[in-house]
C-alpha cells in the first residue's frame, strides 16, 4: 500500500514538473518567437546582402540584348519627283556588352561600409535581443510577484473577516466597545480595497507575460525556484571593462563613427576621376538594301571627371565632415555614459542585496510579533483591537515589501549583466 502511494505521489510530482513553466524555457520561447527580435534577425540579413552590393562593383557587368524591327515604307520619291524603288528589310539585331570599372575611389569605402554594417547589424541584434530578454524577465518576475502579493491579499482579507467575526461575539459578551469592532471593519474595507488592486496588478501582469513571452494557462506553472543564478563581476571595476567589450551600446557607437569615416571617403570621391573599359559585340541581320549581315566588336575606354556640379559635391562632402565629428562627439559621450550606467547598475544591485537581507529580518519579526500579539488578543489581555490591526498591517506591508524586493534583486542581478553586454542568450545557456 505504501508502495503505491509512493508511486502516485512521485506521478503526480513529475506531472506538476511537467506542466511548469520554467525560467528558462520562458526566456527561450521569447528568443525564438519575439516579433520584434525576428525583425531585428532580418535587418542583419539586409545588412548581408547590401555587402554582396557593394561586392558587385568590382565584378563586371554584362548585358545581352536584341532587338528586331519591320519595315513598311508607303512612298519613296527621287529628287526628281520620280518614285523611287523600295526596298523593305526587317533588321535583326543582338549584341553582348562587357563593362568592367578600372577606377572609382568611392567604391573600396562603400565596401568597407557594408562590411562594417555587418557589424553594425550583429551589434543591434545583440541590443534588441538583450531588451527582449529583460523584458521577459520583468514579464516574468512581475506575473510571480504578483501571484504572490494577490495570495497575501487574499489571506489578508479572510484573516481580517475572521477578525471582525471574533469581534462581534466578543461585542455581544461585552468584552470589546462598538468602536472597537468599528475598527476591524475598517481594517476589512481597506483590505478588499487592496486585494481589488492586487487583482488588477495580476492581470495587467499577465497581460504583459502574454505580449512578451506568449499565452500562459496557469500561472501557477511559473516556478520561481526555476530563475537562474547569474555569474556575476566581482567588482565594479571588472564590470566596466567587460562593458567596454560587450556593451551593445558602445559598440554601436564605436561602428557608428568608423562609418562615418567612409561616408566622408565616398564623398571625397565625387571630386575624383572614374574610368570604365567596355567592350561590345554586335550583329545585324537584313541591314540594309544593301548590305545583309554586319559583324561589328568596340572596345571603349572611359574616363569622367566631375570638375563642377553646381557645389553638389562640395555641399555632400562637408556635410559628411560634419557627421563624422558628431559621430566621434556622440562616441565620446557613450564611453563617458558607459561607465556611469555600469556603476548605476553595480549600486542598484549592491543595494538590493542589501535591502533583501533586510526586509527578511522584517518579515521574520513581523510575524513572531504578530502572531504572539493575536494570541494574547484572543487570549482577553489587556490587548485591544487597534494593536492587533496595526500589527496585521505590519505584517502584510512586510511581506508585500518582500515580494517586491525579491523581484528587484532578481532584475537588479540582470540588469547589471544587460549594462554590460552579457545578458543574451550564449551567455544564459538559451540555445
Amino acid at each position: 500500500m505504501i508502495r503505491i502511494l509512493l508511486i502516485i505521489t512521485s506521478f503526480i510530482f513529475l506531472l506538476n514538473n511537467a506542466s511548469a513553466e520554467t525560467f528558462s524555457a520562458a526566456l527561450k520561447k521569447a528568443y525564438n518567437d519575439n516579433n520584434e527580435l525576428n525583425a531585428e534577425r532580418e535587418s542583419l540579413n539586409i545588412s548581408e546582402q547590401e555587402l554582396k552590393i557593394s561586392i558587385s562593383s568590382y565584378l563586371p557587368s554584362v548585358t545581352l540584348s536584341g532587338s528586331k524591327s519591320s519595315e513598311d515604307t508607303n512612298k519613296l520619291t527621287n529628287q526628281n519627283g520620280t518614285n523611287a524603288t523600295i526596298s523593305d528589310v526587317d533588321p535583326t539585331v543582338q549584341s553582348l556588352t562587357i563593362t568592367q570599372t578600372l577606377i572609382d575611389f568611392g567604391r573600396g569605402a562603400e565596401l568597407s561600409k557594408s562590411k562594417i554594417g555587418i557589424e553594425l547589424a550583429k551589434a543591434k541584434l545583440l541590443k534588441k535581443e538583450q531588451e527582449i530578454l529583460y523584458k521577459s524577465i520583468e514579464a516574468y518576475t512581475g506575473l510571480i510577484s504578483a501571484n504572490e502579493k494577490l495570495k497575501i491579499n487574499k489571506s489578508n482579507v479572510n484573516l481580517l473577516d475572521r477578525q471582525v467575526e471574533t469581534d462581534r461575539i466578543r461585542l455581544e459578551r461585552g468584552n470589546i466597545s462598538l468602536s472597537d469592532v468599528a475598527q476591524s471593519e475598517s481594517s476589512l474595507a481597506g483590505a478588499q480595497a487592496k486585494l481589488i488592486q492586487a487583482e488588477n496588478d495580476f492581470l495587467t501582469s499577465k497581460l504583459k507575460y502574454e505580449n512578451v513571452i506568449g499565452t500562459i494557462n496557469d500561472t501557477e506553472a511559473l516556478d520561481k525556484s526555476s530563475i537562474i543564478i547569474v555569474n556575476l563581476p566581482n567588482e565594479l571595476n571588472s564590470a566596466i571593462e567587460i562593458s567596454k567589450k560587450g556593451n551593445p551600446d558602445l559598440i554601436i557607437a564605436q561602428l557608428e563613427y568608423e562609418q562615418s569615416k567612409k561616408d566622408t571617403t565616398s564623398a571625397r570621391s565625387d571630386l575624383a576621376p572614374t574610368a570604365t573599359l567596355s567592350f561590345d559585340r554586335s550583329k545585324t541581320d537584313d541591314l540594309s538594301s544593301t548590305y545583309d549581315e554586319k559583324e561589328q566588336d568596340t572596345l571603349k575606354a572611359t574616363v569622367t571627371w566631375p570638375f563642377f556640379s553646381g557645389g553638389k559635391n562640395y555641399a555632400n562632402l562637408n556635410k559628411n565632415k560634419s557627421l563624422e565629428t558628431q559621430k566621434n562627439l556622440l562616441l565620446n559621450n557613450m564611453i563617458k555614459k558607459n561607465q556611469t550606467d555600469v556603476a548605476s547598475a553595480w549600486s542598484n544591485y549592491q543595494s538590493n542585496k542589501s535591502l533583501l537581507n533586510s526586509v527578511r529580518a522584517q518579515v521574520n519579526a513581523a510575524e513572531i510579533a504578530n502572531e504572539g500579539i493575536v494570541a494574547e488578543y484572543n487570549s482577553g489581555s489587556d490587548r485591544t483591537t487597534l494593536e492587533v490591526i496595526q500589527s496585521n498591517s505590519l505584517l502584510l506591508n512586510a511581506q508585500i515589501s518582500l515580494a517586491d524586493s525579491e523581484r528587484n534583486y532578481i532584475l537588479s542581478q540582470f540588469n547589471l549583466l544587460k549594462s554590460i553586454g552579457l545578458l543574451n542568450s550564449e551567455y544564459l545557456k538559451l540555445r
